[in-house]
């Protein structure tokens, strides 16, 4: 039998022969193992940040059945995503992934159209994360903090602020090295986990009743009924789609494990499992965490009108002081962290759209990986303040009478899943062929694939959809102007001077002395 060592040593050089088959250089630190890789995945997701801060859109339009059935209806919708973006992954397993598959199984355009929608979408999903962790420091400590008023609730200069803090420790905890990262990351996957419990255990414990009929029960909440999250409608079926918006933004972020591919062991294998168990098991737990929490309601009419307050009003009527304040620190880390592990994958994909020069300014400071910590450093700043930059314009808009947090979640929704969609329509039509002759080590049947890459592009569908409804109907104004100012700019600059990945043999063999002086640099030896 293979000594372990001599195992691993085999895989570390299968990894790298793979990135320089593809025209890069092992330039960051390959260092996290198949767990780490879905625990980044998996910490992004974070049900007790989406799950517990967009709660109100459950029952805020059908009620219990807004968790008890929609939570499991948009989870299938994330779930065809990332078994068709699993496939891809495998096949390249690369930083960025994203923008390296729109662009090797499409064209220039195609690969830099992805790169830029993906990157907004992690901006403004890092910006949903930190606003939700805003939001909720404000609807638990912030009264006694001095920074909220006794409904929890932040001034737009407040919330501005604390994002800006949270977002300046979690950039430097990247800067610090993907160890630092990986073993918080870790601890967030066990975090996650365990909180999760704990709050399911509460909830059933301390629920003055339990009617386990309020998870297929639907009501019209809509309206003043429901707090105001969604606008007042008559029809039931629009509602159900709405609440889709919760699950859907939920579970949100597994392309992180396709983003630090180039940080992972045996990526090919272990990139494409966490994917997909990261989505599994968010998913499920997610499903059983918002299901108590509906259950431990104390009145479903009095819940569904405090709105985006209703899980705070839920918490203090049915728990005691000492055991919700341990709960509330603890959700509030799993919070932090999960915007922790955003600005990783936010930064990994502007560090490979860098090196390939797709920034128009700063590509080659932004492809650069420090020696001492092997992170892209100034990509991890970059994207900092690409972050709260977009959070502090944002707040202009809510002053508007919209909310903040809905402004920047239907803007991720669009951006991101708009993303996922390019090349997973574009793998669907180039697999077998030239392009893509035959898949990774993890992969369906042909047939099984472009079912579920089927089933994904009608969910792109749903969730622009959902996405575009009032309040939200700017969120289309906001794509479209987007996708405009793309097209003019891709014609009258980039089509001229942006030269994409290295694509052919030819491509990748010019890249040969840059690969090595790359690698010499940080001291990465073959």
């Amino acid at each position: 039998m293979m000594a372990m060592d001599d195992y691993r040593e085999e895989h570390r050089k299968e990894d790298i022969k793979t990135l320089h088959g593809m025209g890069y250089a092992q330039e960051l630190s390959r260092s996290m193992s198949r767990f780490s890789n879905f625990a980044i995945s998996f910490s992004i997701i974070c049900i007790l940040s989406g799950g517990i801060n967009s709660f109100a859109q459950a029952i805020g339009s059908i009620g219990g059945a807004g968790a008890g059935i929609g939570w499991i209806f948009g989870c299938m919708v994330s779930g065809v995503f990332a078994l068709a973006m699993a496939q891809i992954a495998s096949a390249f397993p690369t930083a960025g992934g994203l923008y390296h598959w729109g662009s090797i199984l499409g064209t220039r355009f195609t690969g830099w159209l992805t790169a830029w929608l993906n990157l907004l979408g992690l901006v403004t999903v890092l910006g949903a994360i930190n606003i939700g962790t805003a939001s909720y420091l404000g609807g638990t400590f912030g009264f006694q903090l001095g920074i909220a008023d006794k409904t929890g609730a932040l001034t737009p200069g407040v919330t501005v602020a604390i994002v800006a803090g949270l977002t300046i420790v979690q950039a430097l905890f990247n800067h610090l090295g993907i160890r630092v990262t990986t073993k918080l990351t870790d601890v967030s996957g066990y975090l996650i986990l365990g909180t999760a419990a704990l709050l399911i255990v509460l909830c059933l414990t301390f629920a003055p009743h339990i009617d386990i009929s309020r998870l297929w029960t639907f009501s019209n909440f809509s309206g003043d009924a429901g707090g105001g999250v969604f606008p007042h409608s008559t029809n039931i079926g629009y509602l159900f789609l709405l609440c889709l918006q919760l699950p859907v933004y939920t579970i949100t972020g597994y392309d992180a494990s396709a983003h630090t591919s180039e940080e992972t062991k045996n990526a090919a294998h272990s990139v494409p499992r966490a994917i997909i168990s990261s989505v599994m098991w968010s998913s499920l737990v997610g499903w059983v965490m918002v299901s108590a929490i509906m259950l431990a309601i104390p009145d479903l009419k009095a819940g569904a009108a405090q709105g985006w307050n209703v899980f705070f009003w839920t918490m203090d009527s049915i728990m005691p002081a000492g055991i919700k304040f341990a709960l509330y620190v603890l959700i509030l880390i799993a919070q932090f962290l999960c915007g922790l592990a955003t600005v990783t994958s936010a930064s990994r994909m502007l560090f490979a759209f860098s090196r390939d020069g797709g920034m128009p300014i700063g590509s080659p400071a932004l492809a650069r990986v420090s020696p001492r910590y092997r992170t892209p450093v100034a990509a991890i700043w970059t994207a900092a303040v690409f972050e709260v930059g977009y959070v502090f314009a944002a707040q202009f808009v809510s002053i508007a009478g919209t909310s903040l947090y809905t402004i920047v979640v239907n803007s991720t929704l669009v951006f991101l899943f708009l993303s996922f969609s390019i090349p997973l329509t574009l793998g669907m039509i180039a697999y077998g062929g030239k392009k893509w002759p035959s898949p990774g080590p993890w992969a369906m049947s042909a047939g099984l694939y472009r079912l579920v890459s089927i089933l994904a592009l009608a969910g792109m569908v749903l969730i622009f959809y959902i996405a575009i409804q009032p309040p939200n109907d700017y969120v289309l104004h906001i794509t479209v102007a987007f996708v405009i100012l793309a097209l003019i700019i891709w014609v009258v600059v980039e089509n001229r001077r942006f030269e994409g990945p290295p694509i052919g043999e030819a491509a990748i063999a010019k890249r040969e002395a840059a690969i090595a002086a790359a690698e010499r640099a940080v001291g990465e030896t073959g």
